[in-house]
């Protein structure tokens, strides 16, 4: 299973929304490079990072915040927030993005997204598919579509697509658990997807249920910055088998569980 640790990024900040609330907004670090250090250093090879200052303004807003954690690491990043226009998916992958997440502009301009498929390819692309109440919720999570969520999905498979990021809104930074149920029954529907569940993981024992309902990968986020997840205990038991890119002079050793470390069980 791919584990897939997540920054998002407010003002520059490491933070995490409850329900894609902005109001309800928690900090915990300043630099989310440093905290995508300590990740690569632990053993992971990917990264989810989120602009949420992109997706409230409907443009990217910290692709130097982008940039710093790719010169920084070796992690392969995909990105996503505020994600409109050709000029911001070429910004992306200028910062050094290996892949982005669109989701707004394949619910409101279904041509730009598939001009971005056979331009970029299926391989640096991943579809963001939010869901609230059923349907496919857009721009940061402010509106609601009137898209249901498997005919989208049928559309873009259809079309070649084949990374899928489905966050239950309802469930994400609750730490209530993930929505197993939604998951399993998209990979019913659609066995040959890479599908990325997001929202509710809170300690390890979600993400084996995850994985025992056949789920490729998870993200996940508030329950490391909690505290709740021994990130150590849970590469050992899912190691991360890409192989290690070359060691970057700039990566720091392997941090110490000291208070403020991601690596913190506390």
């Amino acid at each position: 299973m791919k584990l897939i640790p997540a920054i998002d990024i407010i003002g520059g900040q490491c933070v995490r929304l409850t329900k894609g609330d902005y109001a309800q907004k928690t900090v915990y670090r300043d630099s989310p490079a440093e905290v995508a250090a300590e990740f690569e250093a632990m053993g992971f090879q990917r990264l989810h990072v989120v602009d949420l200052d992109g997706a409230k303004s409907k443009h990217i807003v910290n692709s130097a915040v982008l940039s710093a954690i790719t010169e920084r690491t070796c992690l392969t990043v995909d990105f996503g927030g505020g994600i409109k226009t050709d000029a911001d998916i070429e910004a992306a992958f200028a910062a050094g993005a290996a892949m982005v997440t669109v989701g707004s502009v394949a619910v409101q301009q279904p041509e730009l997204f598939m001009r971005w498929l056979e331009r970029y390819g299926a391989e640096r692309l991943i579809l963001g598919a939010d869901v609230r109440g059923g349907k496919i919720s857009i721009n940061g999570w402010k509106e609601d579509s009137t898209e249901d969520l498997l005919p989208f999905l049928q559309r873009y498979i259809d079309a070649g697509m084949r990374n899928v990021l489905c966050t239950e809104i309802s469930k994400d930074g609750t730490l209530a658990g993930p929505a197993i149920d939604l998951y399993s029954s998209i990979m019913e529907a659609y066995p040959d997807i890479c599908l990325i569940a997001s929202g509710g993981v809170s300690c390890i024992e979600d993400i084996r249920a995850l994985d025992a309902a056949g789920i490729p990968a998870v993200v996940f986020g508030k329950a490391i910055y909690e505290g709740q997840i021994n990130l150590r205990d849970l590469i050992a038991e899912f190691p991360q088998n890409a192989p290690k890119a070359p060691e970057s002079p700039k990566a720091p050793e392997p941090p110490s569980p000291l208070k403020g470390s991601v690596g913190n069980d506390e």
